[in-house]
């Protein structure tokens, strides 16, 4: 793949961070890979705003390995978080599930029916097989397999042993408040669930009425969090806690014991020192005082770190839905977005925004302009009539440093793609026929050739479009309709079924269609809007809806040029009453 200009007049974001991020790198860790970071917490569905936090990260470290450089691409799976709450539209109405609250998201079994061991594995599993589709290369550490095997055993004494210091850095933030700040919109929970990232982030500090201690242990009766320390003795490491929830009390050592955690807002700092981090994005709600990244920015040197850089990134919405958050349940993930669209078109929605920009994911028919748009682009690269920025923003979507990303061969309109698996139903042979003869020059010898796109659109027709709004055509003629006609409305149906013949193309039937109503008022087929007075427009609508009406009894459908192809001829001439 190329190396992206570094221009300052063409540089993307995308360059422009991996400027800095180089240079931070060779300052912290000279010589060394460069580590870029993500954090996903398992603890539900993880939707397309999740998606931002790997994506940002991902597209700088595929530039740094564009320049061939070495970098690692980490994403902490929070498995080893507290199972916070029954999502919305995973567990149903089973209160089973609540009995599971506080405990690891490793000890909590997995959705009903699912293969995988435990919840967090089930979500992880989607969110992985996307990640492969989406080209995204990254190294997956499980802090539960971090945690119980003991890995962070230093870095909890450390934290114990400066306990003092580290909440004398959250007792700042404790009571103060953020300032006022006039919002261009509400900010509702949804919003701040989804932009905190992991579900750990709404956990207590460790604060308590023994003292300050950052380290909160798994309960060894019940396995839940509900636990306070009562005491803790640095040089033996004995440390004393109680459940709240079954009422079990013990004394461990830490220096041996791997069954808890440090809090987060201390757990996401110590991390950054040790896996030395040097970018890592954070959602929008980070610039308040006392969130942690903020916090996390004071108590990383305390374990001789320093704060990545990064942007804070906005929210991703979804074409005709709230935003999105997982705890809410029903909110479309990566997978959902794959069903339904090509990942070069997903890499592109992330990578031509700036990550502080919001965008949306279209799910209703917007699908169709945002493919338009991208088969634009690709036509104005392909052609080197492309800005700077859009070319990078192209090359990010169609591949990464490991090469070009698998493309559908023979890339037909999606809408089009759209109108017939609406219209064949399923009938391959028929999908086939109708898309053989769009282009007589250049007959499509199999569907193999326009997939996986036509897959994609077939999958958008049957699962994002309304039973109402799908296209069934008469299977007998509209006698009733047919006999009512005015003179001038028999004409344009006997101009169409004239011109059916010679013009049995894509290109050909939309230059006769849009032609009859110009050759009803006296204009030639192929004067253009210029030449023409407003009222054929008009007209125009009103011959379409006739066809509509004659063809699939509605007002409107498919485009008709599409509609006619699929229709065939023989029985467009018999339901137009020849």
């Amino acid at each position: 793949m190329p190396i992206v200009a570094q221009s300052t007049e063409t540089a993307d974001w995308v360059s422009r961070f991996a400027d800095e991020v180089i240079e931070e790198s060779e300052r912290r860790a000279p010589g060394k890979p460069v580590v870029v970071a993500s954090g996903l917490s398992p603890s539900g569905p993880i939707h397309l705003g999740n998606l931002r936090e790997v994506m940002t990260p991902h597209l700088v470290a595929d530039e740094i390995r564009r320049r061939g450089r070495e970098v690692r691409h980490l994403i902490s799976w929070d498995d080893y978080d507290r199972y916070r709450k029954v999502p919305a539209g995973v567990a149903g109405v089973d209160e089973t599930w609540a009995e599971h609250i506080g405990k690891p998201l490793t000890s909590v079994p997995a959705p009903k029916g699912s293969p995988y061991p435990n919840w967090a594995e089930h979500f992880k599993a989607a969110m992985t097989a996307s990640l492969a589709e989406l080209g995204v290369e990254f190294d997956g550490i499980s802090q539960t397999a971090q945690y119980t095997s003991g890995v962070y055993r230093e870095q909890i004494l450390h934290a114990m042993r400066h306990r003092k210091d580290i909440d004398a850095v959250l007792a700042q933030y404790r009571t103060k408040k953020a300032p006022a700040k006039k919002q261009q919109k509400p900010v509702d929970e949804a919003e701040l669930e989804a932009a905190e990232g992991s579900g750990a982030a709404a956990e207590d500090d460790g604060s308590g009425s023994a003292g300050y201690f950052p380290y909160k242990p798994y309960c060894g009766n019940c396995e839940k969090d509900l636990t306070t320390v009562t005491s803790y003795d640095d040089e033996t490491t004995e440390l004393t806690y109680a459940c709240t929830a079954c009422g079990f009390s013990e004394t461990v050592r830490l220096s041996e014991f791997n069954r808890g955690k440090l809090v987060w807002k201390v757990d996401w700092p110590m991390r950054w020192a040790y896996e030395g981090v040097i970018f890592e994005p954070s959602g929008v709600d980070h610039s308040s005082p006392g969130s942690s990244f903020q916090v996390g920015g004071q108590i990383v040197g305390i374990f001789g770190g320093e704060q990545p850089i990064g942007p804070m990134y906005a929210f991703v919405g979804i074409s005709g839905m709230a935003k999105m958050s997982s705890s809410r349940g029903g909110v479309p993930t990566p997978a959902d977005a794959l069903k339904i669209m090509e990942p070069q078109l997903l890499r592109w929605l992330y990578a031509r925004r700036r990550p502080n920009q919001s965008f949306k994911i279209a799910f209703d028919q917007e699908i169709q302009r945002l493919y338009d748009e991208w088969d634009k682009l690709d036509a104005k690269v392909a052609d080197g009539a492309a800005l700077p920025g859009d070319v990078a923003a192209h090359a990010r979507a169609v591949g990464t440093a490991a090469g070009e990303l698998p493309r559908t061969p023979r890339p037909l309109p999606y809408r089009t793609l759209a109108s017939v698996a609406d219209i064949t139903a399923g009938h391959e042979d028929q999908a086939l026929r109708i898309l053989g003869e769009l282009d007589p020059a250049r007959p499509l010898g199999t569907l193999d050739e326009v997939r996986p796109r036509y897959d994609r659109a077939e999958a958008w027709i049957n699962t994002q479009v309304p039973a109402d709004q799908r296209t069934i055509v008469r299977d007998e003629p509209d006698a009733e309709l047919l006999k009512s006609l005015d003179e001038p409305s028999r004409q344009s149906l006997r101009l169409l079924l004239d011109g059916l013949a010679g013009h049995w193309s894509l290109d050909g039937l939309t230059h006769l269609v849009y032609g009859v109503p110009k050759v009803q008022a006296g204009f030639a087929a192929d004067a253009t809007p210029r030449e023409l007075p407003p009222e054929i427009k008009t007209a125009q609508r009103t011959f379409f809806a006739l066809l509509y009406h004659l063809l699939v009894g509605r007002d409107t459908g498919p485009r008709l040029p599409t509609l006619l192809l699929a229709v065939g001829q023989e029985r467009v001439r018999r339901l137009l009453g020849a």
